[in-house]
Protein backbone atom coordinates (compact mmCIF):
# COMPACT_ATOMS: atom_id res chain seq x y z
CA UNK A 1 0.00 0.00 0.00
CA UNK A 2 1.31 3.54 -0.54
CA UNK A 3 -0.73 6.33 1.14
CA UNK A 4 0.38 9.73 -0.16
CA UNK A 5 -1.36 13.25 -0.04
CA UNK A 6 -5.01 12.97 -1.67
CA UNK A 7 -5.29 9.19 -2.76
CA UNK A 8 -4.24 5.51 -2.02
CA UNK A 9 -2.73 3.12 -3.86
CA UNK A 10 -3.54 -0.76 -2.92
CA UNK A 11 -1.82 -3.83 -5.56
CA UNK A 12 -4.57 -6.88 -4.37
CA UNK A 13 -3.34 -10.28 -4.98
CA UNK A 14 -5.23 -13.56 -4.48
CA UNK A 15 -3.94 -16.76 -4.77
CA UNK A 16 -6.71 -19.08 -4.60
CA UNK A 17 -9.91 -19.52 -5.82
CA UNK A 18 -12.95 -17.66 -3.90
CA UNK A 19 -16.30 -16.78 -4.15
CA UNK A 20 -18.45 -13.47 -3.12
CA UNK A 21 -15.12 -11.80 -1.42
CA UNK A 22 -16.78 -8.45 -0.01
CA UNK A 23 -14.41 -5.06 -0.51
CA UNK A 24 -15.04 -1.53 0.35
CA UNK A 25 -12.10 1.34 0.00
CA UNK A 26 -11.82 4.60 1.23
CA UNK A 27 -12.53 6.77 -1.27
CA UNK A 28 -13.92 7.15 -5.06
CA UNK A 29 -11.62 4.08 -6.71
CA UNK A 30 -10.54 3.40 -9.80
CA UNK A 31 -9.42 -0.38 -10.05
CA UNK A 32 -7.58 -1.64 -13.20
CA UNK A 33 -6.91 -5.68 -13.82
CA UNK A 34 -3.62 -6.47 -13.75
CA UNK A 35 -3.53 -10.37 -14.41
CA UNK A 36 -5.99 -13.14 -14.05
CA UNK A 37 -9.93 -12.53 -13.92
CA UNK A 38 -12.84 -11.94 -11.72
CA UNK A 39 -16.06 -11.91 -11.75
CA UNK A 40 -17.69 -8.46 -10.08
CA UNK A 41 -20.81 -8.29 -8.64
CA UNK A 42 -21.93 -4.77 -8.12
CA UNK A 43 -25.17 -3.17 -6.43
CA UNK A 44 -28.03 -2.78 -9.00
CA UNK A 45 -26.18 -4.18 -11.90
CA UNK A 46 -25.81 -7.77 -13.37
CA UNK A 47 -22.35 -9.71 -12.78
CA UNK A 48 -19.85 -9.18 -15.20
CA UNK A 49 -16.27 -10.46 -16.15
CA UNK A 50 -13.50 -8.52 -15.21
CA UNK A 51 -10.26 -8.88 -17.70
CA UNK A 52 -6.66 -7.64 -17.99
CA UNK A 53 -6.61 -4.22 -19.98
CA UNK A 54 -10.04 -3.02 -17.80
CA UNK A 55 -11.31 -0.70 -15.21
CA UNK A 56 -13.86 -0.01 -12.72
CA UNK A 57 -14.99 2.70 -11.11
CA UNK A 58 -16.27 2.29 -7.75
CA UNK A 59 -18.44 4.86 -5.60
CA UNK A 60 -16.68 5.51 -2.08
CA UNK A 61 -18.28 3.20 0.28
CA UNK A 62 -19.44 0.85 -2.52
CA UNK A 63 -19.80 -2.72 -1.70
CA UNK A 64 -18.05 -4.78 -4.36
CA UNK A 65 -18.42 -8.67 -4.31
CA UNK A 66 -15.82 -10.48 -6.15
CA UNK A 67 -15.46 -13.99 -7.34
CA UNK A 68 -11.88 -15.47 -8.46
CA UNK A 69 -12.65 -18.45 -10.45
CA UNK A 70 -9.10 -19.29 -11.66
CA UNK A 71 -6.74 -18.09 -8.77
CA UNK A 72 -4.11 -20.11 -7.93
CA UNK A 73 -0.75 -19.93 -6.55
CA UNK A 74 0.66 -20.54 -9.98
CA UNK A 75 -1.75 -17.98 -11.61
CA UNK A 76 -2.45 -14.90 -9.22
CA UNK A 77 -4.94 -12.82 -9.71
CA UNK A 78 -3.79 -9.01 -9.80
CA UNK A 79 -5.23 -5.91 -9.25
CA UNK A 80 -4.55 -2.07 -8.60
CA UNK A 81 -6.72 0.20 -6.71
CA UNK A 82 -6.39 3.64 -6.86
CA UNK A 83 -8.34 5.31 -4.05
CA UNK A 84 -9.05 9.19 -4.60
CA UNK A 85 -10.28 11.69 -2.15
CA UNK A 86 -13.32 13.87 -2.79
CA UNK A 87 -11.62 17.50 -2.17
CA UNK A 88 -9.03 16.29 -5.33
CA UNK A 89 -11.83 15.15 -7.36
CA UNK A 90 -13.33 18.09 -7.03
CA UNK A 91 -10.54 20.03 -7.10
CA UNK A 92 -9.57 19.04 -10.63
CA UNK A 93 -12.92 19.17 -11.90
CA UNK A 94 -13.88 22.62 -11.25
CA UNK A 95 -10.22 23.22 -12.48
CA UNK A 96 -11.35 21.91 -15.66
CA UNK A 97 -15.07 23.37 -15.86
CA UNK A 98 -13.60 26.96 -14.98
CA UNK A 99 -10.34 27.01 -17.88
CA UNK A 100 -10.93 24.33 -20.90
CA UNK A 101 -14.77 23.77 -20.63
CA UNK A 102 -16.17 20.80 -22.81
CA UNK A 103 -17.68 21.72 -26.40
CA UNK A 104 -21.32 21.52 -24.64
CA UNK A 105 -22.17 23.95 -22.03
CA UNK A 106 -24.89 22.00 -20.43
CA UNK A 107 -22.56 19.07 -20.37
CA UNK A 108 -19.45 19.99 -18.11
CA UNK A 109 -16.99 17.76 -17.02
CA UNK A 110 -17.61 14.93 -14.15
CA UNK A 111 -17.03 11.44 -13.39
CA UNK A 112 -19.81 9.49 -15.01
CA UNK A 113 -22.42 7.16 -12.91
CA UNK A 114 -22.78 3.44 -12.29
CA UNK A 115 -23.32 2.77 -16.36
CA UNK A 116 -20.02 3.64 -17.43
CA UNK A 117 -18.13 2.46 -14.22
CA UNK A 118 -16.89 -0.97 -16.54
CA UNK A 119 -14.24 0.46 -18.71
CA UNK A 120 -11.97 -0.56 -21.40
CA UNK A 121 -8.70 1.09 -20.83
CA UNK A 122 -7.26 3.55 -23.38
CA UNK A 123 -3.72 3.32 -24.23
CA UNK A 124 -3.02 7.29 -22.45
CA UNK A 125 -5.14 5.67 -19.14
CA UNK A 126 -2.67 2.60 -18.91
CA UNK A 127 0.13 5.29 -19.26
CA UNK A 128 -0.87 7.03 -16.58
CA UNK A 129 -1.34 4.45 -14.46
CA UNK A 130 1.92 3.33 -14.65
CA UNK A 131 3.46 6.77 -14.11
CA UNK A 132 2.01 7.05 -10.83
CA UNK A 133 2.61 3.58 -10.10
CA UNK A 134 6.40 4.34 -10.35
CA UNK A 135 5.94 8.38 -8.59
CA UNK A 136 4.40 6.11 -5.66
CA UNK A 137 7.51 3.80 -5.32
CA UNK A 138 10.53 6.72 -5.55
CA UNK A 139 12.11 7.68 -2.99
CA UNK A 140 12.27 11.57 -4.71
CA UNK A 141 11.96 14.39 -1.99
CA UNK A 142 9.36 16.00 -4.36
CA UNK A 143 7.38 12.45 -4.89
CA UNK A 144 4.11 14.09 -3.53
CA UNK A 145 4.08 17.13 -5.67
CA UNK A 146 4.85 14.74 -8.62
CA UNK A 147 2.21 12.39 -7.69
CA UNK A 148 -0.02 15.06 -7.57
CA UNK A 149 -0.11 16.13 -11.23
CA UNK A 150 0.03 12.63 -12.07
CA UNK A 151 -3.24 11.87 -10.17
CA UNK A 152 -4.98 14.95 -12.08
CA UNK A 153 -3.67 13.62 -15.35
CA UNK A 154 -5.06 10.58 -14.36
CA UNK A 155 -8.28 12.04 -13.32
CA UNK A 156 -8.65 13.39 -16.90
CA UNK A 157 -7.71 10.54 -18.95
CA UNK A 158 -10.66 8.56 -16.19
CA UNK A 159 -13.39 11.20 -17.40
CA UNK A 160 -11.93 11.16 -21.12
CA UNK A 161 -11.82 7.24 -21.73
CA UNK A 162 -15.65 7.58 -20.30
CA UNK A 163 -16.34 10.25 -22.59
CA UNK A 164 -14.86 7.69 -25.58
CA UNK A 165 -17.35 5.34 -24.51
CA UNK A 166 -20.32 7.74 -24.10
CA UNK A 167 -19.75 9.50 -27.18
CA UNK A 168 -17.65 7.08 -29.47
CA UNK A 169 -19.74 3.95 -28.65
CA UNK A 170 -23.49 5.04 -27.81
CA UNK A 171 -23.53 8.43 -30.03
CA UNK A 172 -26.69 7.70 -31.40
CA UNK A 173 -28.28 8.31 -28.47
CA UNK A 174 -26.73 11.48 -28.78
CA UNK A 175 -27.17 12.99 -31.35
CA UNK A 176 -29.39 15.71 -30.61
CA UNK A 177 -27.67 16.74 -27.43
CA UNK A 178 -23.96 17.03 -28.37
CA UNK A 179 -22.07 18.11 -31.54
CA UNK A 180 -19.71 15.27 -31.60
CA UNK A 181 -21.90 12.47 -31.27
CA UNK A 182 -23.28 14.10 -35.15
CA UNK A 183 -19.38 14.32 -35.91
CA UNK A 184 -18.55 10.65 -34.66
CA UNK A 185 -21.85 9.29 -36.58
CA UNK A 186 -20.61 10.82 -39.65
CA UNK A 187 -17.41 9.29 -39.91
CA UNK A 188 -18.50 6.48 -39.13
CA UNK A 189 -20.82 6.10 -41.92
CA UNK A 190 -18.30 7.80 -44.02
CA UNK A 191 -14.77 6.11 -43.25
CA UNK A 192 -14.13 4.95 -46.70
CA UNK A 193 -14.59 8.57 -47.87
CA UNK A 194 -12.19 11.75 -47.90
CA UNK A 195 -12.69 13.05 -44.64
CA UNK A 196 -11.57 16.76 -43.53
CA UNK A 197 -10.92 18.88 -40.86
CA UNK A 198 -13.16 21.30 -42.67
CA UNK A 199 -15.88 19.00 -43.39
CA UNK A 200 -16.27 17.74 -39.65
CA UNK A 201 -15.73 20.95 -38.18
CA UNK A 202 -18.54 22.49 -40.25
CA UNK A 203 -20.58 19.69 -38.94
CA UNK A 204 -19.23 20.36 -35.25
CA UNK A 205 -20.37 24.18 -35.62
CA UNK A 206 -16.53 25.45 -35.05
CA UNK A 207 -13.66 27.06 -36.55
CA UNK A 208 -11.39 24.33 -37.54
CA UNK A 209 -8.77 25.42 -34.84
CA UNK A 210 -11.46 25.40 -31.97
CA UNK A 211 -12.87 22.02 -33.29
CA UNK A 212 -9.46 20.21 -33.56
CA UNK A 213 -8.56 21.57 -29.87
CA UNK A 214 -11.51 20.74 -28.42
CA UNK A 215 -11.77 17.48 -30.21
CA UNK A 216 -8.86 16.35 -28.46
CA UNK A 217 -9.68 17.90 -24.83
CA UNK A 218 -12.52 16.13 -24.84
CA UNK A 219 -11.44 13.09 -25.61
CA UNK A 220 -7.72 12.59 -25.40
CA UNK A 221 -6.74 12.06 -29.24
CA UNK A 222 -7.29 14.78 -31.98
CA UNK A 223 -10.14 13.84 -34.93
CA UNK A 224 -7.53 12.40 -37.49
CA UNK A 225 -6.58 10.00 -34.61
CA UNK A 226 -9.92 8.94 -34.35
CA UNK A 227 -10.66 8.20 -38.39
CA UNK A 228 -7.13 6.28 -38.06
CA UNK A 229 -8.39 4.02 -34.97
CA UNK A 230 -12.06 3.70 -36.61
CA UNK A 231 -10.40 2.64 -40.16
CA UNK A 232 -8.00 0.37 -38.36
CA UNK A 233 -10.62 -1.52 -36.92
CA UNK A 234 -12.92 -1.78 -39.59
CA UNK A 235 -9.61 -3.06 -41.61
CA UNK A 236 -8.96 -5.95 -38.11
CA UNK A 237 -12.79 -6.95 -39.28
CA UNK A 238 -12.35 -7.39 -42.84
CA UNK A 239 -8.80 -9.68 -42.34
CA UNK A 240 -10.53 -12.06 -40.30
CA UNK A 241 -11.95 -13.32 -43.68
CA UNK A 242 -9.38 -15.27 -44.70
CA UNK A 243 -10.13 -14.83 -48.37
CA UNK A 244 -9.53 -11.10 -48.25
CA UNK A 245 -6.07 -9.50 -49.34
CA UNK A 246 -3.89 -6.89 -47.48
CA UNK A 247 -4.67 -4.60 -50.50
CA UNK A 248 -8.41 -5.04 -50.61
CA UNK A 249 -8.45 -4.69 -47.13
CA UNK A 250 -6.55 -1.93 -47.33
CA UNK A 251 -8.70 -0.02 -49.86
CA UNK A 252 -12.44 -1.17 -48.18
CA UNK A 253 -11.29 -0.17 -44.94
CA UNK A 254 -10.23 3.73 -45.96
CA UNK A 255 -7.10 3.94 -47.04
CA UNK A 256 -5.32 4.87 -50.14
CA UNK A 257 -2.08 4.07 -49.93
CA UNK A 258 -0.66 0.29 -49.17
CA UNK A 259 2.56 1.21 -47.86
CA UNK A 260 0.84 3.36 -45.31
CA UNK A 261 -1.89 1.13 -44.64
CA UNK A 262 0.89 -1.66 -43.94
CA UNK A 263 2.70 1.17 -41.77
CA UNK A 264 0.10 2.43 -39.75
CA UNK A 265 -1.39 -0.95 -38.92
CA UNK A 266 2.01 -2.25 -37.47
CA UNK A 267 2.65 1.03 -35.37
CA UNK A 268 -0.78 0.32 -33.70
CA UNK A 269 -1.03 -3.03 -33.50
CA UNK A 270 2.38 -4.43 -33.28
CA UNK A 271 2.24 -7.09 -36.25
CA UNK A 272 1.80 -6.54 -40.20
CA UNK A 273 -1.59 -6.72 -41.82
CA UNK A 274 -0.70 -10.14 -43.26
CA UNK A 275 0.35 -11.48 -39.83
CA UNK A 276 -2.92 -10.39 -38.17
CA UNK A 277 -4.89 -12.35 -40.84
CA UNK A 278 -2.48 -15.47 -39.99
CA UNK A 279 -3.80 -15.20 -36.69
CA UNK A 280 -7.03 -14.57 -37.01
CA UNK A 281 -7.59 -17.55 -39.06
CA UNK A 282 -5.08 -19.97 -37.71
Amino acid sequence: MYAMDGFELNIFETHRAAHRVPLRLDGLALTTMLRGKKVMHLPNRPAFDYLPGESVVVDKGELMEIDFPDACPCQPTQCLAVAIAPDTIRHTIDLLNERYPKAEAHQPWKLQGPEHAHLTNTPELTDTLGRLVAVARTTDVNKDVLAGFTLQELLVRLMQTQARQLIFHDYARHLTTHRFAAVVGYIKDHLTESLTIDKLSALACMSKATFFRVFKREFGLTPVEFIIRERLGEAKRLLRHPLASVADVCLRAGFNNLSYFQALFKKYEGVTPGAYRKQMVA
